[in-house]
């Protein structure tokens, strides 16, 4: 991520992450899952160069999911609902508009 881009966001993160009211396990097994999600991005992106907008879409799409997979194992029901919630809020701020 961009420095000038993680100036915004990672405030964001932290408010979010309050407000999901994280256990500390949840924690670690939430950091640990955005890790595994940035690396594979980061892969991918080292491993397609010349990848296309619309390739790395398909792919954050496909990371993105893989991310919910894993934290549906251990956030509770309201906690999936606001990570849900914020999700298509992030989307929305970042520009994005594609399915889930």
């Amino acid at each position: 991520m961009k420095p000038e881009v993680a100036k915004i966001v990672e405030p964001e993160l932290r408010r979010f992450a309050a407000d999901l009211n994280l256990s500390d396990a949840q924690k670690e097994q939430l950091q640990t899952a955005l890790e595994t999600a940035r690396e594979r991005l980061d892969e991918i992106r080292a491993k397609n160069p010349d990848v296309t907008r619309a390739d790395v879409i398909a792919k954050f799409q496909e990371v993105r999911g893989s991310l919910r997979e894993r934290v549906v194992k251990f956030f509770t029901p309201d906690q999936l609902a606001k990570w849900d919630a914020e999700v298509s809020k992030a989307r929305t701020f970042l520009g994005h508009t594609f399915n889930q």
